[in-house]
């Protein structure tokens, strides 16, 4: 209850300040609480006081041990329903609640499984995947963006700070490494925002990519060592299909990337990553269990795996929680194959449902060239 009058106060405080709709972020540090962001949605209203969080009512929670203290991070600026944001853009992430600044665009093709395509334009399925319709592909915008370090500690609905993971250049064919900050985000998921500090975000890069132009909407461009990043790192960069289904309310999203090619005992060995989120489109409150992939190799073989959870987790999708996120990575002796399967998902009366994982293709085309040895500037 402490909370939902923390809540009615800020609304109110906001609406009173609101007189042109502007909206300020406001920081909220309460030293009771759990230590997680949380960013109020229209579609996540409070149990207890009934309070939503509409268009004119959005603010910026988050937790800390330091008391509670009250804290001006922007002001929110109008949702781009067509056309994309640019690059310096500030944002709030809508599902995971991160501060974050887009870096660049990327276009996609997201083939979505929950809509009946016409027969052109669209993907088969893979040899023995579930189901038999294609799926027609359309043009997605996701960005490249930097997440604020000091939220990546709040983000417990994923497994980690998502990071962009490369091969290492050297004879281990195993070895990966990663840059930690880095994410994927998805139009719809950003929530835009501006603010008056020439320093908002705080990440290692942020000064290293961009500068602050006050004579620019949004105040940063794009530094050189950004664009020379941008093309050297390219092909291992770039996100070229998503892949979409739900399944008893339960959505799964699938992004796969090609990360490169290895050498090990006289074989090739080709490695992509993929990242995966769970999303609760319902009100039940449920948990992931287990998980059952069938991994299908150009070369011929089909592999199974089952196991408990992923990455070691077995997350509870909530309506207050709802969304989870996670990446991992898959190497073929072969330079394409495909991957799909079925989650497990236990409800509260202990009862059991399988989610469907979409079927998604693994490419290669971009090997011929060198895996990038790191970042340097």
């Amino acid at each position: 209850m402490a909370a939902c009058a923390l809540r009615r106060g800020l609304l109110n405080s906001v609406s009173k300040y609101n007189k042109k709709h502007t909206q300020r972020i406001l920081s909220v540090v309460d030293s009771s609480s759990s230590g997680v962001f949380e960013l109020n949605r229209p579609r996540l209203p409070c149990r207890a006081c009934g309070l939503a969080g509409g268009v004119q009512q959005r603010r910026f929670m988050s937790s800390r041990p330091e008391g509670k203290i009250l804290e001006t991070v922007g002001v929110f600026e109008a949702v781009k329903q067509h056309g994309k944001y640019e690059t310096g853009q500030l944002f709030l992430h809508s599902v995971f609640g991160y501060r974050g600044i887009v870096l660049f665009p990327w276009h996609a093709r997201l083939y979505d499984r929950d809509i009946t395509p016409p027969m052109s334009d669209s993907k088969p399925e893979p040899p023995g995947a579930h189901g038999s319709k294609e799926v027609k592909g359309k043009t997605h915008t996701y960005y490249q963006v930097l997440i604020d370090t000091r939220d990546c500690p709040h983000i417990s609905q994923r497994s980690q700070t998502e990071a962009v993971t490369f091969l290492a250049n050297h004879d281990d064919s195993r070895a990966l490494y990663a840059i930690p900050g880095l994410d994927y985000v998805s139009h719809e998921d950003i929530l835009p925002y501006n603010s008056a500090e020439q320093a908002p975000i705080q990440h290692e890069l942020f000064e290293r990519f961009l500068l602050y132009n006050p004579a620019k909407s949004p105040p940063f461009t794009a530094r050189d060592t950004l664009k020379a990043w941008q093309e050297k790192n390219h092909p291992w960069l770039e996100l070229s299909d998503v892949h979409r289904e739900t399944t008893e309310n339960i959505r799964v999203t699938v992004i796969p990337f090609y990360m490169g090619m290895r050498e090990a005992q006289n074989s090739h060995v080709y490695w992509w990553r993929y990242c995966i989120r769970l999303e609760n489109m319902g009100n039940e409150v449920v948990q992931l269990r287990e998980r059952h992939w069938r991994i299908f190799s150009l070369s011929g073989t089909l592999e199974t795996v089952r196991g408990r959870g992923v990455v070691g987790r077995e997350p509870v999708l909530s309506k207050e929680q709802p969304a989870f996120q996670y990446s991992s990575h898959v190497s073929l002796q072969a330079p394409s194959g495909h991957m799909w399967g079925t989650f497990r998902i236990e409800r509260t009366d202990g009862s059991h449902f399988d989610v469907r994982i979409p079927p998604f293709s693994l490419e290669s085309n971009k090997d011929d060239k060198a895996p990038p040895a790191g970042y340097t500037f």
